[in-house]
């Protein structure tokens, strides 16, 4: 079953940094793209770098 992930969007002039939050574990990542970027697109990315930051921390590695 996948993670429920909750996203955050904050418009910083041409940027928008977008935090994925794992709601589960509390797990949060930030990136930072283009605000004129495909919101779809910024989520995946988020979400991608979510997933790998959840595999790190349940290998046991920082």
């Amino acid at each position: 079953m996948p993670r429920e992930t909750l996203f955050e969007f904050h418009r910083i002039g041409a940027f928008v940094k977008v935090t994925a939050i794992d709601a589960e574990t509390g797990v949060e990542v930030s990136i930072v793209g283009p605000a004129s970027a495909n919101e779809a697109l910024l989520s995946a990315n988020a979400r991608r770098k979510l997933d790998a930051a959840l595999r790190r921390r349940d290998n046991g590695s920082a």
